[in-house]
């Protein structure tokens, strides 16, 4: 079955639709960025220094103080949206592999962007960042961003987010919300990379894709685990307890990232490859009003 047919298409569509007509404007990609320019809402005064363009002197100010003051007004900006996706091998595991799942989420999620005319940038990342989409604009982009995303491979040692956020961060000039698609298998920590991005003033937005067998292993008896990321081979007995024991590990994992958005704002969205992407994101604008 190919990645992206005429169907998944047709869902792209769809959720521009929704995202316009139900939720009125309030997602990620419909928020305008402002800065100082020559727009038409006031934002403040400041001194008038020789040069400065005459048109933009208070001259009401200056009949009351005598001061030569000139207005500033906010100026709106395209969004810069950002989406990062994982590529390292621990993406491969399941069925469907949580690579093409997370693929088809950061895909809908920069459709509903481009539809809005906003710019888009995709970021394939492991153990520090692959490949990269630079900025596009425009729904008559998609194909080109599609083929991105079927071109990727899973690729890296291993993940490692804050090299990855590094590399990302010096390429960059402008900020915005960077959505960040991936299992967070980094065995330094998920932390450290989002906290860097935080830093520079990107608004980070995190996509948690799991397969449900991961959250809830039924495998018992003798096993001879690979480790995705690394290759290495391990000979174990798998127990009733020792899946008990992983559980509740599993279970502080996905607590300690709750735990860490929360206390800085930030969006999180559990992604189970057992849901359609088209209704994942659905789901995703019901509950926050926001692409999260």
């Amino acid at each position: 079955m190919p990645l992206f047919d005429s169907d998944f298409l047709s869902k792209l569509e769809y959720l521009s639709i929704v995202s316009k007509r139900v939720f009125q404007g309030r997602l990620i990609a419909q928020r305008r960025t402002r800065q100082l320019g020559a727009g038409i809402e006031f934002a403040d005064h400041r001194e008038y220094a020789h040069g400065d363009d005459f048109r933009y002197l208070d001259w009401n100010v200056y009949a009351r103080h005598e001061q030569l003051l000139l207005k500033r007004f906010h100026e709106e900006e395209d969004l810069h949206v950002y989406v990062m996706l994982d590529c390292s091998r621990s993406m491969g595991f399941g069925s469907p592999p949580k690579f093409d799942h997370a693929r088809r989420v950061a895909a809908a999620l920069a459709y509903i962007a481009l539809a809005d005319l906003d710019r888009v940038s995709v970021v394939a990342f492991a153990d520090g960042v692959l490949a990269d989409l630079p900025m596009t604009r425009g729904k008559g982009r998609i194909l080109s961003l599609l083929q991105f995303l079927e071109q990727q491979e899973l690729r890296g040692a291993d993940t490692d987010l804050h090299r990855a956020a590094t590399q990302f961060v010096r390429r960059r000039q402008r900020s915005g919300p960077v959505i960040l698609v991936s299992d967070f298998y980094d065995p330094r920590g998920f932390r450290r990379g989002v906290d860097l991005l935080r830093y520079h003033r990107f608004e980070p937005h995190v996509v948690h894709v799991y397969d449900p067998a991961e959250a809830e292993p039924t495998t018992l008896g003798d096993v001879e685990f690979v480790d995705a990321e690394t290759g290495a081979l391990r000979k174990v007995t798998v127990t009733e307890a020792g899946v008990r024991h992983y559980c509740r590990l599993y279970e502080q994992f996905v607590a300690e990232m709750r735990t860490y958005c929360r206390a800085y704002g930030l969006s999180l969205t559990r992604a189970s490859t057992s849901v359609a992407f088209d209704d994942l994101v659905l789901r995703m604008m019901r509950q926050t009003e926001v692409v999260a």
